[in-house]
């Protein structure tokens, strides 16, 4: 019998969104530290590796999470050929489309266009302003 996944909670869900924001927040704000406090580059740039690795690592479980209950329970050839889903089958079509809704992921990537957008113009400043 296949293994039907589950969500995660939603406080791991929470943990590895913040975990994803300090990297995120971590990599962009060396720039500032480059100019005002050189001796704090190099930490921050850990913690941003760091932080991305457990991130990222974490999305890597999700996705392959998400392939496999595709895959083992062969929802597109079953969808795309007009099948009846089994009770098993809905309740994983069920888990994938809860999952997508619960991750965090959108609001990741607005955050870090965001944060990017912000610390480019910071950057731009700095360098017109000072020679």
């Amino acid at each position: 019998m296949k293994q039907k996944p589950r969500t995660v909670p939603k406080f791991i869900i929470n943990l590895f969104f913040i975990i994803g924001i300090i990297s995120a927040i971590a990599f962009r704000i060396i720039i500032v530290f480059e100019n005002v406090a050189r001796q704090w580059v190099r930490p921050i740039w850990y913690i941003g590796v760091i932080g991305y690795l457990i991130f990222f690592l974490y999305r890597y479980y999700i996705s392959e999470k998400r392939r496999n209950a595709v895959r083992d329970f062969d929802l597109i050839n079953k969808i795309s050929n007009g099948q009846k889903l089994t009770e098993d089958e809905k309740e994983v079509s069920i888990y994938l489309l809860k999952s997508i809704l619960k991750s965090k992921e959108n609001i990741n990537y607005l955050i870090i266009f965001i944060l990017s957008f912000i610390v480019v113009a910071f950057d731009i400043i700095l360098a017109l302003i000072a020679p």
